[in-house]
């Protein structure tokens, strides 16, 4: 009866759906690719995995991808003989997916809309269906429950913010989850918290985070300064860097670093808003600030920033580049509510890292970061401020942060393993 009334309800839907996405995408100024949201895979796409076996694994955005990453690489060298396909719900998630070298296709994830759904399913028939974190979708994982096509849940969380909305919609959730083969859960919590919401305890299991399974080294200086160039970044300069900030940051960011440049030499900033469609707002706040910048797609190398200057970051797919060439790194989301963004890739570089208050998304890891003295929690734009007035003046506080980070990496790994024991089950 749930699936009957759901798809009725999801008739109404579809021309809403259809509306919003074509203004979320004309307004980014992406094309809304609505042929592959409703499961239509050119034939020129599809024979990328045809006559091979598929492993379909979907991460809805970009955070997601990178947390993938150790698992897109361990099914590839495992299972050498299968295709992998990716399915992403953004489009910043598409581009980045685009880059990985393990997967054979990227698509568009389909709306639930039962013919889109049907229609994926049937043009790509995987032999397993990897879902990256909490995507529940009632009609593509009863269709593929219907196919007898196994479903992992891979590092599942429930994040604190969360967990009260799905708990209080559980009687809509519970009948997906119950359809998974495995839902793998990054901690205890989330096991407990899936399995308040409807999922089967006897299906739910503590895998750990896949993030801490991202590759971690010391960046040595002659990378740098060969990174550096390339962003035409003189090597001489202190790089601060606000990597996946949101609205309400960048002017905190952008007040925190004129406080800076007025009592330190040879200060650079990178600003990497978490949207780069948001750029032109962003570059509107440093117009304001008089402070000299450029973006990243203008950038000539021939033409060598300043001390003072500001590279505005308008592209997807650098942050890893971006963190290497970093001295002092703040990770956006976290001095307003949304919840944070992933620390560890700045630890996984041995780059000290600075966050606000605002960590549900991450609240374990950020625990970690500061239980390893990796990096430093602040409360306010204030707090930013002396917190990168302290960093910039120790380069051994800032080598002590970077090398507990790594450290963190090294002790917390493994994630990526017991997740292919469970695919392995499946494949």
């Amino acid at each position: 009866m749930f699936f009957l009334i759901y798809n009725i309800f999801s008739i109404f839907l579809v021309l809403p759906v259809i509306a919003y996405h074509l203004y979320r995408s004309i307004s980014r100024g992406r094309p809304p690719a609505l042929a592959e949201r409703f499961g239509f895979i050119p034939k020129a796409e599809r024979s990328r995995i045809r006559n091979r076996p598929v492993i379909w694994l979907h991460a809805v955005s970009v955070g997601e991808c990178i947390a993938a990453r150790p698992l897109l690489k361990a099914l590839r060298s495992r299972y050498p003989g299968h295709a992998i396909l990716v399915s992403n719900t953004t489009e910043t998630g598409r581009v980045t997916a685009s880059t990985f070298p393990e997967i054979d296709l990227c698509i568009y994830f389909p709306f639930d809309f039962l013919p889109a759904v049907r229609r994926a399913l049937n043009s790509i028939r995987p032999e397993l269906v990897i879902i990256m974190e909490t995507e529940i979708w009632p009609n593509f994982t009863r269709e593929a429950a219907s196919r007898n096509i196994p479903v992992i849940l891979a590092n599942g969380r429930i994040s604190d913010r969360s967990f009260a909305r799905y708990l209080k919609f559980s009687w809509f959730f519970r009948h997906a989850l119950q359809l998974f083969s495995r839902l793998c859960m990054q901690t205890e919590t989330d096991c407990e918290r899936i399995i308040a919401i409807g999922a089967p305890a006897g299906r739910t299991l503590k895998s750990g985070n896949l993030k801490y399974d991202i590759p971690y080294r010391q960046v040595d200086q002659d990378e740098k300064r060969h990174l550096k160039g390339q962003y035409s970044i003189p090597d001489g300069l202190l790089v601060l860097m606000a990597g996946s900030t949101h609205a309400g940051e960048e002017q905190l960011v952008i007040d925190t670093y004129r406080k800076l440049l007025s009592s330190f030499d040879g200060l650079f900033l990178v600003l990497v808003p978490r949207h780069p469609e948001r750029a032109a707002e962003v570059a509107s706040l440093l117009e304001r600030a008089g402070i000299p910048f450029r973006r990243r797609t203008s950038l000539l190398r021939s033409d060598e920033f300043q001390r003072g200057d500001v590279l505005l970051v308008d592209t997807v797919g650098e942050m890893m580049n971006l963190y290497a060439i970093t001295d002092v790194a703040f990770v956006g989301g976290s001095l307003v509510p949304t919840g944070g963004h992933n620390l560890l890739e700045p630890a996984s570089l041995g780059v000290a890292s600075l966050f606000g208050p605002y960590m549900s998304n991450f609240r374990e890891i950020a625990e970690l970061v500061l239980q390893y003295g990796a990096g430093v929690q602040v409360d306010s734009s204030e707090g930013l401020t002396e917190s990168c007035r302290t960093l910039i003046s120790s380069a051994e506080l800032r080598r002590v942060l970077g090398l507990n980070g790594l450290k963190l990496m090294r002790d917390n790994g493994g994630a990526t393993e017991r997740h292919m024991e469970i695919i392995g089950r499946y494949l």
